[in-house]
């Protein structure tokens, strides 16, 4: 049997995670055993995902907790280390962008166990992002590359990657909502807060370039003032996000339309999302949910790296273009036309599938550590 190890640290990856537990069971020859390097630790963000998605009991945890990027990464990779000096695994594979994903995927390129990197080859070209760094990094050092989209693909032979090394297998993410998205939609999470499906905009920030730097944070929360003024807004407060505000003076003016929710469960998560009449975010992983449901997303970042979700989902990058935002939403509640998503290549619900089998193939040939 071959032990893959199967690493999972942080809220992004339990999701991601989830959709190859999912299908393992049609694996036989493979032994998924999650290890949880404890990024996320704190119920909101860590275990509510175990229960609600139906994560199996990690084999181990690390416990590595917050702290800097230097630390956070030096622990995962010193505690992981440790563990597989016992439990040595055939295989180690990373999920996304995370710094457990980059410190788990060193360990074992140095151990010379095989490293598969799940979402391989996104580029946001903007290296002050730190996920940014990670990806290169944990691209230039794995053995298997699975690719979320096209532009993926052409990312990492750009960056020299072989091509028998890069698999477009579609995303995990969308497999993940797809099996849950029933679930979801029987909570009616909008009734809490007293809202009608279609009839709000749904809100997430986390990222530093929006949260640490007051006068961007300000701004922000003034054009959240705005929208709140057409559409009554349900903002989940990411701890980070939570603190900033506290010290951002006037945030308790936001208006009784704009609800302050603490971190949510995926399931509530997901219901609120699909019944969103827009999205607002920073995240990349709000941008693929959003176009795979068909629901306009506004991204307030300069840059994705997901362009997919431009071209063919229903994103929009506003890039510090208020202009550019306040139109879209007057136009979402006008009623006016707007481009309709198309079809994404493979974001079928099977990308798991695709990456189990070809770990079991790729094993079978001895071709893990040849790529």
């Amino acid at each position: 049997m071959i032990k893959v190890d199967l690493i999972a640290g942080a809220r992004p990856n339990f999701m991601k995670v989830a959709a190859l537990c999912a299908v393992a069971s049609e694996f036989p020859e493979l032994l998924l055993r999650l290890v949880h390097t404890g990024q996320h630790y704190d119920e909101a963000m860590s275990e509510v995902f175990f229960k609600e998605l139906g994560l199996p009991t990690p084999i181990t945890h690390l416990g590595s907790g917050s702290g800097t990027h230097a630390a956070q990464t030096a622990l995962v990779m010193e505690r992981y280390g440790t563990w597989i000096e016992s439990n040595r695994p055939d295989m180690c594979m990373v999920v996304g962008d995370v710094n457990s994903t980059v410190a788990c995927a060193l360990v074992a390129a140095k151990e010379h166990i095989p490293v598969a990197h799940v979402e391989a080859g996104l580029r946001s070209f903007d290296r002050t992002m730190p996920e940014e760094i990670n990806r290169i990094v944990t691209d230039a050092i794995a053995d298997l590359l699975f690719v979320t989209e096209e532009s993926g693909v052409e990312n990492l032979l750009r960056e020299g990657r072989q091509r028998e090394a890069i698999h477009l297998v579609g995303n995990v993410m969308i497999d993940t909502l797809f099996r849950m998205l029933p679930r979801a939609l029987e909570l009616r999470s909008w009734s809490t807060f007293g809202l009608l499906p279609g009839a709000y905009a749904f809100v997430t920030l986390h990222r530093p370039s929006n949260v640490d730097d007051p006068q961007a944070l300000a701004e922000i929360c003034d054009q959240l003032k705005w929208l709140a003024e057409r559409l009554p807004v349900v903002f989940a407060v990411h701890p980070r996000t939570r603190a900033r505000l506290e010290d951002l003076p006037g945030e308790a003016s936001f208006p009784a339309s704009v609800r302050l929710v603490d971190p949510l469960g995926y399931l509530d998560s997901l219901c609120l999302l699909a019944h969103a009449r827009c999205v607002v975010t920073d995240s990349g992983g709000l941008q693929e949910e959003t176009s795979a449901l068909g629901v306009p997303c506004f991204t307030l970042r300069d840059n994705t790296e997901r362009p997919i979700t431009l071209t063919r989902g229903t994103n929009t990058l506003i890039a510090g273009d208020w202009k550019k935002f306040r139109a879209g939403v007057l136009q979402l509640i006008a009623g006016g036309e707007r481009r309709e998503r198309k079809p994404i290549p493979f974001w079928d619900g099977h990308a798991a599938q695709r990456i189990l089998a070809q770990c079991r193939t790729t094993w079978s040939r001895g071709e893990a550590m040849k790529l």
